[in-house]
C-alpha cells in the first residue's frame, strides 16, 4: 500500500498520485512536484489517501514542496512567456510554409523546455522549424502532434447542449466512443446531431451506454418471438429509458408499443 495525493496540471486534465512524504499537504494546495519530464506546479484534487500497487505507476514521484507566492508568479510569468512564444512560432510556420495549426504553447515550470502542440493531416517534417524556435528562444524545444479531441479540450468552447465542453471542463480522460452508442439509446445517426465541435462522436453518449446496456439485459431480445396480452409478435424494437417494447403481431397485422412487463419471451 502508497500514502499518495492526486495532483492534476491542468485544469480538466489528468490526475497523477504523488507521495506527499511528511509534508502537510492539503485539498486545493499547489505543489511543486518530480514528473517524468522534470519540475512541475500542480494543485492537489485528491487529498491524502492509501491506495494499492496497482493504482500507481512505480517507482512513485514525490512531492517536493508546498508551492509558494514566488512559483505562482512563475507560472503566470511563464504564460505570459508562452503567448509571445505562440506568435513567433506561427510566425516562422509560415516562413517554412509548414501545413500545420499551432494549437497551444506550454513553458515547463523550470523554463527548462518549451512544448509546441499542433495538429495537421498527416506527418510533418518540422526539422528547420526546430532548428529556427532552439535558436531564438535558446532552451529546449519539443514539437507535439495532437488530434482533433485534444485540440477541442485545450481550446474549450460551448457544445450543442449549450454547456461548456466536457473535455475542457471536468474529463481527465477521453473513452472510446462508438456509433453502436447512439443506436442503441435511439437516437438520430445524422452526424450533424451526435457530433461535437471537434467533429467526432459527442463524449456523452458514453454517459448512459452502461444503464442502457443493463436495462437491455431486462428485456426481450430484438428478433425474439414474444407472447402478449394482445397475441403472439415479434419483437422489433426497445425503448429502455421506459421500458417497453414495439411488437410486430402475427394475428393483428400492426405494431403495438406496450410494456416490458406485459410482453414474455418464448422459449
Amino acid at each position: 500500500m502508497y500514502n499518495v495525493v492526486g495532483v492534476r496540471f491542468k485544469k480538466a486534465g489528468k490526475v497523477y498520485y504523488f507521495d506527499p512524504s511528511d509534508l502537510p499537504i492539503q485539498k486545493e494546495d499547489a505543489v511543486i512536484v518530480e514528473t517524468a519530464r522534470g519540475v512541475e506546479y500542480g494543485k492537489v484534487v485528491i487529498g491524502k489517501r492509501t491506495v494499492g500497487e496497482s493504482d500507481v505507476v512505480l517507482p512513485l514521484k514525490r512531492v517536493i514542496r508546498v508551492a509558494d507566492h514566488t512559483d505562482a508568479k512563475l507560472v503566470d510569468d511563464n504564460k505570459s512567456a508562452a503567448k509571445g512564444a505562440m506568435v513567433t512560432c506561427q510566425d516562422k510556420i509560415k516562413e517554412h510554409q509548414l501545413k500545420m495549426k499551432l494549437v497551444d504553447v506550454e513553458y515547463t515550470f523550470d523554463r527548462n523546455k518549451i512544448i509546441f502542440y499542433f495538429t495537421a493531416e498527416g506527418r510533418i517534417d518540422f526539422r528547420e522549424l526546430v532548428k529556427d524556435l532552439a535558436g531564438i528562444f535558446r532552451t529546449r524545444i519539443e514539437l507535439r502532434q495532437i488530434g482533433v479531441r485534444d485540440e477541442a479540450k485545450m481550446l474549450g468552447g460551448i457544445g450543442p447542449c449549450g454547456r461548456i465542453l466536457c473535455c475542457s471542463s471536468f474529463l481527465g480522460d477521453f473513452e472510446p466512443v462508438s456509433i453502436k452508442m447512439a443506436k442503441d439509446q435511439n437516437l438520430s445517426l445524422n452526424p450533424t446531431k451526435i457530433s461535437g465541435l471537434c467533429g467526432r462522436l459527442m463524449c456523452c453518449l458514453k454517459y448512459e451506454h452502461d444503464q442502457y446496456e443493463s436495462g437491455k439485459q431486462e428485456m426481450p431480445k430484438v428478433g425474439s418471438i414474444v407472447i402478449t396480452s394482445m397475441g403472439n409478435g415479434k419483437v422489433i424494437g426497445l425503448h429502455v429509458e421506459n421500458r417497453t417494447v414495439k411488437v410486430q403481431l402475427f394475428d393483428a397485422g400492426k405494431v403495438e408499443v406496450m410494456p416490458c412487463d406485459d410482453v414474455v419471451e418464448q422459449d
